[in-house]
């Protein structure tokens, strides 16, 4: 995601912002962890396997073994770290929570839990894990049915598959903004209390 591409993001939040007494943070995270313990798990498993072998088929002593299976366990390991990049290994439902437990982070870390009506959401993209969410604090949570946020992720989620993720961030603001629009209109005092900017992780 380039200057331009962060541009038109934030001026979509501006566009969205001035509609309503609601504050939106976009957040893009690369990736939501790194998911490095899974291979190391996978690959010391795997080496506590190396000197059944050896013991019942050979007269290798134990001392050798111990390095045999030492050696395994590091070629497995830098294999299965190789390989298992981007948390191959790991399962769809893991890789959603842990983008979750991000996102919740996130929603506090950048200030949505301080705006003055608690009117502040936040909309999270996950991108090695293909996961976004909408995250809204309480005078905004209780009024919205959960299935409104699905209904502006799934487009999302379908513009990213597609390479589209600006136009589907832009689209995504621009209907955050109008859901906060019904919700919590903009008073005659309002001020943008949070940055526009889009937040890379």
């Amino acid at each position: 995601m380039d200057d331009e591409d962060r541009d038109a993001i934030a001026e979509a939040v501006r566009q969205a912002e001035s509609q309503t007494a609601g504050e939106i943070v976009v957040v893009i995270d690369r990736a939501a962890s790194s998911y490095r313990t899974v291979p190391v798990v996978m690959a010391l498993a795997l080496a506590l396997f190396v000197p059944w072998p050896l013991l019942w088929l050979t007269l290798t002593s134990a001392p050798r073994i111990f390095l045999i299976q030492l050696i395994c366990a590091a070629l497995l390991l830098a294999a299965l770290l190789w390989y298992g990049r981007g948390g191959r290994f790991v399962p769809g439902f893991v890789k959603r929570r842990r983008a979750h437990d991000v996102a919740l982070r996130e929603f506090t870390a950048r200030g949505l839990t301080r705006t003055r009506g608690r009117t502040g959401v936040l909309l999270y993209v996950a991108l090695q894990e293909r996961y976004a969410e909408v995250v809204a604090d309480l005078a905004i949570e209780d009024e919205i049915d959960p299935a409104v946020w699905r209904g502006i992720i799934e487009p999302l989620l379908e513009a990213a598959r597609e390479d589209r993720l600006r136009a589907g961030l832009v689209d995504a603001v621009g209907a955050v903004g109008a859901v906060l629009a019904r919700h919590a209109p903009p008073a005659a005092d309002d001020v943008d209390e949070l940055p526009n900017k889009v937040v890379l992780l």
